[in-house]
């Protein structure tokens, strides 16, 4: 037993979470980086603890100019989709899992926009689990709390009734401020030490844990 009580409504994050995107996306960010600065050298383990922010902190943290920042995530929108996905998988027990929290409603809170979000969704074969595919529009990302507000507001629920699934500090921050509950996975790009720091209410190795409470 997993001690994690069931919820009336889950929000997950996406990549990290429900996908191991990391493939996908630190190829995306490696091509527009080198279209953008040759030499320029960063680990993969460097790109992967910034998915699920925005490029921007990526791009400021790597000293681009001001001006260079938006054409730059207009390139990565261009370059990301283009790749087909080809190097995404769903995380093991991720079907599973949706498809036994069937009492429950359900909805992404992702760093992506809802149009990609929903089309990713479709592509892997989740959409059908989810009652709504809620992504950040226009409004701050993570770890501000905007998007789980997005989310419960499209479900028509309240926060007291939500458990926010996620693998990064931010996802933990924005759960934080939100008032929902918070579940850190410890199998996504986030370290562990770093998303302890915000004291998640539970923890899983495996989302089929949120089933077996």
């Amino acid at each position: 037993m997993s001690g994690i009580p069931r919820f009336p409504v889950y929000l997950f994050d996406l990549d990290g979470t429900l996908l191991d995107s990391a493939a996908d996306i630190g190829g995306a960010i490696r091509t527009v980086l080198e279209n953008w600065r040759p030499r320029l050298e960063v680990s993969d383990d460097y790109l992967r603890s910034y998915i699920g922010l925005h490029l921007i902190d990526l791009f400021q943290d790597l000293n681009f100019p001001a001006e260079a920042m938006q054409p730059m995530v207009e390139e990565y929108r261009k370059v990301y989709p283009a790749r087909g996905h080809a190097g995404t998988r769903i995380y093991p027990g991720v079907v599973e899992a949706l498809a036994a929290l069937g009492g429950s409603r359900k909805s992404t809170a992702t760093t992506k926009g809802s149009p990609s979000t929903r089309a990713i969704l479709e592509q892997f074969g989740l959409l059908k689990f989810f009652d709504h595919a809620q992504g950040t529009d226009g409004f701050p990302a993570k770890p501000r709390p905007d998007v789980i507000f997005a989310g419960l507001a499209a479900l028509g629920a309240d926060p007291s009734e939500c458990l926010l699934v996620g693998d990064s500090p931010a996802d933990m921050e924005a759960g934080r401020a939100a008032g929902v509950a918070t579940c850190a996975v410890r199998y996504g790009y986030g370290k562990i030490e770093n998303i302890a720091r915000w004291n998640p209410d539970y923890w899983v190795d495996d989302l089929r844990e949120l089933t077996t409470g």
